[in-house]
């Protein structure tokens, strides 16, 4: 299938690793220009110089996207950059856990905040695009109490809704929203690799409530927001995909 996503203009926070990386390749891989930001600088200039090596239209930039006022100047000189934007993945996650005070504030400034500020720089640009699309990054976190109840899924279900109101907000624009909730995720350096290597014991638990035996990977979950960013999706908007390999068990109506 064609996801039509050759020539367009795609912006990814926190495109280093995980899912950001595996996202920002898959996009360049189907065509799209790719403009990626992400906190520490070296990883920035090591991802970027392997895609252009790849031959993918990749640049990035070091970003703090707590940090509202240098996440605008990103957005405003990445669609300079690209010619414009046609489609934003907003990735990052404080990954907060522990339910203290400290956190609360970072998960809101972090994971929230920072989507509804790239959204908002982005949406001019978006505005202007025969494609536009936004897909957020929640969490199957967001959808049933686990582990990471407290600031994580609590901010991570707010993300589902606030996307869904962009999906009615914007439908005329039109511009698409869509939110995609991961289940447990294993990358290297991520938090599961981590876990495995530091509380065995947690991790086989994890790793025990997946029916199909295993943890998903951050190419699976790239691949759905990929679809859903192109517009091969066009008429999907508003939705929470869920890639979680049946880990959660509530129905989703």
């Amino acid at each position: 299938m064609d996801l039509q996503l050759n020539g367009l203009r795609a912006l990814v926070t926190g495109g280093t690793k995980g899912i950001g990386a595996a996202t920002v390749q898959t996009l360049a891989e189907e065509g799209a220009a790719v403009s990626l930001c992400a906190r520490t600088g070296s990883d920035v200039d090591e991802f970027v110089t392997q895609q252009r090596t790849a031959g993918h239209t990749v640049s990035g930039q070091a970003v703090d996207v707590a940090d509202a006022d240098a996440l605008r100047r990103w957005v405003d000189a990445a669609a300079e950059e690209l010619g414009g934007i046609d489609i934003v993945v907003a990735n990052v996650s404080a990954l907060a856990i522990p339910d203290t005070e400290e956190n609360w504030k970072t998960s809101f400034n972090v994971d929230l905040m920072h989507t509804v500020r790239t959204v908002n720089a982005a949406l001019p640009y978006l505005e202007r695009s025969a494609a536009g699309s936004i897909v957020t990054i929640s969490s199957v976190s967001g959808r049933e109490i686990d582990f990471a109840a407290g600031p994580y899924g609590t901010v991570k279900a707010a993300l589902v809704h606030y996307t869904q109101g962009l999906a009615y907000q914007l439908a005329d624009k039109p511009i698409r929203a869509n939110s995609v909730s991961p289940g447990n995720t294993y990358f290297p350096g991520g938090i599961w690799a981590n876990t495995e290597a530091d509380n065995p014991e947690f991790f086989a638990h994890a790793l025990s409530l997946n029916p199909t035996g295993r943890m998903g990977t951050a190419d699976e979950v790239a691949k759905a927001v990929t679809f859903l960013a192109s517009p091969a999706a066009s008429f999907i908007t508003g939705t929470n995909l869920v890639v979680d390999g049946a880990l959660t068990k509530g129905v989703q109506l």
